[in-house]
């Protein structure tokens, strides 16, 4: 019984020791307590913090959000401008490459078949292989010049066909058409043409400014119809000896690029209100500079390769004020033989007169102080009478 008594009691000695114990779990029980709030005080201040960043980012939108947008929109604007050039220049440069390729494909099989009727014109007729196709510029109020041209060095009606079919000489009156569609000015020349079957209209609106533009549509017209050797361009109001002519341009036939007339530099003039005045004189250098060397615009001839050039590369030829001065611009920094024939830009009688008397016969007379025959509709005659080659002259020419 004694030691069952003594054995439910703890003895005294223990009693500090589980004092202790009870104090060190208390205190770790109290730290474990603790942690968890400072872990979310932790938490709740890192929660805080990004809205703080959040809220100071925002204030600062209302300063520089605006500029920012101006900024992008100026960039897509300048973006969306680069595309357009880059479209147009491909644009461009498509329309060339497939130029090139159609006259590239021509000349190809006029090489390969040697026939004159191998080529296929714009309208689907056969193109044919003909000399020379000399255009001769006119406008509608020069209906009387055309007639004293037609009285003298043209040939009219069957030899007109004959000289064309026989010689490969084409020769036609160059005209576009005026600025209101079918207007009476339209129907006379129509009503001319079905007199005279001598006429090549150009998809061109007339005007004396427009002389560059007409010069450009000319030659792309004409080599898109006939397959010659030279194209030539010639006022009408200027004397041509065509037998002269064709044997002088014959003398070049085997030459690619040649670029045949009076070669003459002239100045560049700044004055307004004067004739020939340039209003891009600032591209050529100081004041009181020349022209580059170039053929006087009353008649010059040029052969394939150049007329095909030309046509390739209309739309991007820059065109000055004088038609002249265009063309020679258009040659420039190309491999081009510069032909300079003084025949070309004889004098009316006595100078051609004098010359034919010695046995140098002009390709083409006329007045520099007129740039043509000086009131060539009654003098025309008299020049051919005194410096003409005869009416048989074209027809004596081995072409």
């Amino acid at each position: 019984m004694m030691r069952n008594r003594n054995s439910g009691k703890i003895s005294v000695k223990w009693v500090p020791i589980i004092c202790v114990s009870f104090f060190f779990l208390g205190m770790l029980f109290t730290n474990r307590l603790w942690e968890p709030q400072e872990s979310d005080d932790h938490l709740i201040s890192s929660h805080h913090q990004p809205n703080q960043e959040l809220q100071a980012v925002c204030e600062d939108c209302g300063t520089k959000k605006k500029p920012r947008d101006e900024k992008d929109i100026m960039e897509e604007v300048q973006k969306t401008h680069e595309s357009i050039k880059s479209l147009d220049k491909s644009v461009s440069m498509l329309q060339m490459e497939l130029a090139a390729t159609r006259s590239s494909r021509e000349l190809i099989n006029s090489d390969k078949s040697g026939s004159a009727t191998k080529l296929t014109a714009q309208d689907g007729q056969p193109k044919k292989k003909v000399f020379v196709v000399i255009g001769i510029n006119t406008a509608f109020s020069s209906r009387k010049r055309r007639d004293s041209v037609r009285e003298t060095w043209m040939p009219q009606g069957e030899k007109l066909k004959k000289l064309e079919s026989e010689k490969g000489v084409v020769i036609r009156f160059t005209i576009g058409h005026s600025a209101t569609s079918n207007s009476i000015l339209d129907r006379a020349i129509d009503a001319e043409d079905a007199q005279h079957h001598d006429f090549l209209r150009l998809e061109h609106v007339e005007g004396y400014h427009e002389l560059s533009a007409k010069t450009k549509i000319f030659f792309s017209t004409a080599i898109a119809k006939w397959d010659a050797d030279f194209y030539v361009k010639v006022d009408d109001d200027v004397h041509v000896n065509l037998g002269v002519l064709a044997s002088t341009l014959a003398h070049y036939r085997s030459k690619p690029r040649v670029y045949i007339g009076c070669m003459k530099s002239g100045p560049v003039l700044s004055q307004k209100n004067v004739k020939y005045h340039e209003p891009e004189y600032w591209k050529f250098g100081e004041e009181g500079n020349k022209y580059f060397r170039h053929a006087t615009g009353q008649i010059y001839a040029i052969s394939k390769d150049l007329a095909t050039y030309i046509s390739i590369n209309q739309p991007i030829l820059h065109k000055y004020a004088n038609e002249d001065v265009s063309l020679g611009s258009w040659f420039i920094g190309l491999d081009v033989e510069h032909i300079d024939e003084r025949s070309m830009c004889c004098g009316t009688p006595p100078d051609c007169e004098w010359k034919a008397q010695a046995g140098t016969v002009c390709v083409a007379s006329f007045d520099w102080s007129c740039s043509g025959i000086c009131q060539s509709v009654e003098k025309i005659k008299d020049v051919h009478e005194k410096c003409g080659e005869g009416d048989d002259g074209i027809w004596g020419v081995l072409l």
